[in-house]
């Protein structure tokens, strides 16, 4: 007698049904852990390169306001430099 293969279904159990919620619920939350880690272990990389970017802008304002000492003391010469020759040159 040869066996026939059919195109019947094979139900699952409720312990199969069971196991397989507990393994959906079990995966939902190593996702959940993974993506909490992620975060974790990203916080640290952002306060560095926040840091970093403070640094640089602190750098960048000294900067700033050395340039525009110079530019100060550049126009108060060409200040003077314009008073002498109108001094010189007299009425």
């Amino acid at each position: 007698m040869a066996i026939e293969d059919t195109d019947e279904h094979v139900k699952a159990t409720p312990r199969e049904i069971d196991l397989h919620a507990q393994l959906d619920a079990l995966h939902n939350q190593v996702t959940e852990l993974l993506k909490a880690w992620e975060t974790i272990t990203e916080g640290p990389k952002l306060l560095s390169e926040v840091q970093n970017l403070k640094a640089t802008l602190g750098t960048h304002s000294k900067q700033l306001e050395q340039s525009a000492e110079k530019l100060s003391q550049i126009e108060h010469k060409q200040g003077y430099a314009h008073l002498a020759v109108s001094f010189e040159g007299g009425p």
